[in-house]
Order: C-alpha cells, then sequence, then structure tokens
C-alpha cells in the first residue's frame, strides 16, 4: 500500500475515527485503526469496538492500493504533529511508514485478519438539521445518569411518531426532555430507541457541523443505530429494556413562576455554590423582583447574592444540588429562564425564552427535584 495525503486531511479524518477508541481495549486490535486505499483516490478509515463504529472516506493520491491496521490514538497524535505539508504513508513487511517533510515514522502493523468486521448500518429513516440535532442531544444527555447502578438510565430515549423527535433522559433526581422536528423518510415513521448518552452525545458533537444528519434506525439494524452526515458514518448499539415511565413526573400545575436572566443566574449560583461542600444544595429565595442564592450554614463558610428577578405568583424558598441547576442553566440555550414552582418539596421546571416578557420555549424542559436545606 502506497498513498499521499493532505497532512490536515489524514489528522482530522484519524482524529475522528479514533475518538471512540478503547483505552484498555479486551483485544489489542480493537485499538486500531482500519486504514484502506483504493484505487479510485480514496481513503477510508474505520474503528470498530463492537459497541461503536466510525468510518470517513476522504481524498488522497493512492499509489498502491490496499489495507493496514495501525494504532489509532498513536496515529492520530503523529498525524496531528506533523509539520503541514503532504503526508507520504507506505507499507514495507510488517512496518507501515509514515513521511513527512524531513520527519519519518515505522509503526507497527497488526493483524489486519483478526480485526472485526464493521457493522452494516440499518436502512435511513430520514434527516435532522446538524446544530439543531447537536444542540438537543447536549441538552438533554446531560441529564443522563454518568454511573451504572441502573445501565438503563445511561441512556437518551428517542421516540419518533412522524415529523416529531423526542429525546428523554433522566438519573431520577432531574429530567431533560427535548421536542424537535426532522424529516422522515416515511410521514408515519415510529421508532422507540434508547441510546447511550456519552456515544450520542460524542456522535452528535462530531457529525454536527454537517448541515444534515441521517438518522438510520430503519429494520434489519440488528440493535444497532446509524449517523451519517457527509463523509462521515457512525452506529452506535443501543441498549435493552424497558425505560420507565418517567413523564408522570412533569407538574401538572404551577403555583410560582420566575423568570431571569439565565446568565446572571449561572454567574451567581457558581460563585454562592464555591463554599458549599460536596453533595450541599444552595437555597433559592425568590421575592417580588428579585432571587437571592444562599449557600453554607452554622460555623462554615457562607456566601450570598441576589439577582434581579420577576416573579408571578406566591413567594417561594426552595434549594437544589448546584450542579444539578447549572447544568439546566446552561443547557437551556436562552437569554432568559423560566422556573414554574409549586411547593418547595415538589419538582421545579426549568425552561428558556427569548425575552424576559416573552412566552416560554417549551420544546426544552428540565424538571429538577428540591433538596432539603438544613437551615
Amino acid at each position: 500500500m502506497k498513498f499521499r495525503v493532505e497532512r490536515d486531511v489524514l489528522a482530522e479524518a484519524v482524529t475522528w475515527v479514533a475518538r471512540g477508541l478503547p483505552a484498555r481495549p479486551p483485544v489489542p486490535v480493537l485499538a486500531g485503526v482500519l486504514v484502506e486505499a483504493d484505487e479510485d483516490g480514496t481513503l477510508t478509515l474505520s474503528a470498530f469496538d463492537y459497541e461503536m463504529s466510525a468510518r470517513i472516506t476522504v481524498p488522497a493520491d493512492v499509489a498502491e492500493a490496499g489495507q493496514v491496521l495501525v494504532l489509532g490514538r498513536l496515529l492520530a497524535d503523529i498525524s496531528r504533529n506533523l509539520p503541514n505539508k503532504p503526508i507520504d504513508v507506505s507499507t514495507d513487511g510488517t512496518k507501515v511508514n509514515v513521511a513527512c517533510g524531513s520527519s519519518r515514522f515505522a509503526l507497527r502493523e497488526m493483524p489486519v485478519s483478526d480485526y472485526p468486521t464493521l457493522p452494516a448500518a440499518p436502512e435511513a429513516s430520514g434527516t435532522i438539521a446538524g446544530d439543531v440535532f447537536t444542540q438537543a442531544v447536549a441538552q438533554v444527555s446531560v441529564a443522563a445518569d454518568k454511573g451504572d447502578t441502573l445501565p438503563i438510565l445511561t441512556g437518551v430515549r428517542m421516540e419518533i411518531d412522524g415529523d416529531k423527535v423526542t429525546l428523554l433522559a433522566t438519573d431520577r433526581y432531574r429530567l431533560a426532555m427535548r421536542e424537535l422536528t426532522w424529516s422522515p423518510a416515511a410521514p408515519d415513521a415510529s421508532h422507540v430507541a434508547l441510546i447511550p448518552a456519552r456515544q450520542l452525545s460524542d456522535t452528535a458533537r462530531a457529525l454536527g457541523a454537517s448541515g444534515s444528519v441521517e438518522l438510520a434506525l430503519g429494520q434489519g439494524g440488528d440493535g444497532l443505530i446509524g449517523f451519517e452526515a457527509g463523509r462521515r458514518r457512525a452506529t452506535t448499539r443501543l441498549l435493552d429494556g424497558e425505560y420507565p415511565k418517567v413523564t408522570s413526573i412533569f407538574p401538572t400545575s404551577v403555583d410560582t413562576e420566575a423568570v431571569v436572566e439565565t446568565a446572571a443566574l449561572e454567574e451567581a449560583v457558581k460563585r454562592v455554590a464555591l463554599v458549599a461542600e460536596r453533595n450541599t444544595p444552595v437555597l433559592l429565595k425568590f421575592t417580588d423582583g428579585q432571587v437571592a442564592i444562599e449557600a453554607g450554614t452554622g460555623d462554615d463558610a457562607q456566601a450570598s447574592e441576589a439577582v434581579e428577578a420577576t416573579l408571578d405568583g406566591p413567594e417561594i424558598q426552595i434549594a437544589f444540588n448546584p450542579q444539578f441547576l447549572l447544568d439546566g442553566l446552561h443547557a437551556v440555550g436562552t437569554q432568559w429562564s423560566r422556573l414554574s414552582f409549586t411547593q418547595p418539596s415538589r419538582p421545579a421546571v426549568l425552561t428558556g425564552q427569548a425575552e424576559a416578557d416573552s412566552q416560554p420555549d417549551s420544546s426544552y424542559r428540565y424538571v429538577l427535584m428540591p433538596v432539603r436545606f438544613a437551615s
């Protein structure tokens, strides 16, 4: 095998494919990236660890077609650090030679015959705008469980009904739900998939710069979801199991609503939370015209700050885990946030709105369980 490729082209391609490779794979070949040079002037790079697969095709000047398997992270590190000149790659016995300017690297070739075949993606189900998809996944995956006591809660539930997509995630302490529209291949499209949150957000970030992302949840997917954007393709194995019916957590009534500038509240909570010991809450006191944020009790360090707020309904005091509150404020993505309350012991709902006096945008809702505050 022998080919020449632009430095930036190779660096970007290897970095994208190798991003999900396991640091300590159960089988050594799973740390590899499969490089296939084709006589038609294309270079295809693939990676697969039985959970996720990634593949990208880029242009190259191919002198001799062939395929080779090399350590993915090493090739990514090398290609990113080479001078900005064309890279020449060729095989010599069991070595893969990488030359760029006066830089020379000889990498060990791994046995291609031991490498698993990449899964075929299911049939395409429809397309969604890349920027919308990336934002929606980021907004929801923040609420997925990071532990592994309940594996099913580490996923994002995706429900498709016609042109409507609903994403949902919870870790039992908060719940995030985002509704959006897409262009289905069939008008009566109907799918439910439970996608590992870490892999989904990783893939969405990596594909989001593209104009539109093709989702594949078609029949014969063998428990997979496929993503494609431009020359990049990825699959992720779905989680098994029945997701709990958590939408009943959404409050059916609202007693008090407060509208506050998102960035101002986020910054204030960040500062006040500096004195909050691990797992201790911050207290929010909503009165007419402001919200006071307090943390720390007794002989411990204490902090307080006030932020302007518009209140509709009775005054309320409620305490939250500061990190969970910050996650929601960061995810809401609008200049103003609306917090809706019933009682200090009941879940609160965070939504966004474009203006201080405009209607809330309920396409994204973040439900937060309150915490007892030791006064």
